[in-house]
């Protein structure tokens, strides 16, 4: 099954490309620019920990790769703006040679740009949100046996569920709403994992049947 690109994100595709993004600098910016919009390298400099010019190179190096672009002008026009490119960026790892080298060293660079978050949240953020927004907050971990076009399905669906949230204008937006990051992890078991966790809950509902037909 084909996942539609429900909100909006941009597609890599290139090998250079995502090599190019698969840099802690570059994904600091990127991730500055989508969430607190238009910003000069100078503005950028201190979030992204690089000095301005070395911010200012690999913000050149992003808008090669259609990452990012010139925002419209500020207060002082001599400065340049920069904007990111989508609402974010999807890659394809389930490839073979180059790209999937790629795709995957770009992956291994997200997560561990991105796995200490729920730490961090729980520790800094959670104390000091309302019981409302705390109670919503919170880890899932749910196991599941699909094959790789149901998995594929249930992407989709999800992502179909959040794309009216994703892309509404700010003015849409309830007067109580607030910035929620939905951390999602896919991660497929080896296959033998799945043989010997099936073997096992097998073996145990054959014992479980035995057990009840001898008190029967």
């Amino acid at each position: 099954m084909t996942r539609g690109n429900h909100l909006g994100d941009v597609e890599l595709t290139d090998p250079q490309a995502m090599r190019a993004l698969a840099h802690p600098v570059r994904l600091a910016i990127l991730e500055h620019l989508r969430r607190q919009g238009p910003s000069t390298a100078t503005e950028l400099a201190p979030d992204v920990g690089a000095t301005p010019s070395v911010t200012s190179w690999h913000l050149r190096h992003l808008a090669g790769f259609g990452l990012v672009r010139d925002a419209e002008p500020g207060p002082d026009r001599r400065a340049r703006r920069w904007e990111a490119v989508g609402r974010g960026f999807r890659f394809d790892t389930g490839g073979d040679g180059e790209g999937g080298e790629a795709a995957r060293a770009l992956a291994q660079q997200m997560f561990l740009r991105y796995g200490d978050l729920p730490q961090r949240w729980i520790t800094e953020v959670a104390p000091g949100l309302t019981p409302e927004w705390r109670g919503l907050g919170g880890l899932a971990n749910t196991r599941l046996t699909v094959s790789a076009d149901e998995l594929a399905e249930i992407e989709d669906a999800i992502e179909r569920i959040l794309a009216p949230y994703a892309t509404r204008e700010p003015a849409e937006r309830p007067a109580d709403s607030r910035g929620v990051r939905l951390m999602r992890y896919v991660l497929p078991e080896a296959a033998e994992v799945t043989a010997a966790i099936d073997a096992t809950a097998a073996t145990a509902a054959t014992a479980a049947t035995e057990q009840q037909g001898e008190q029967a």
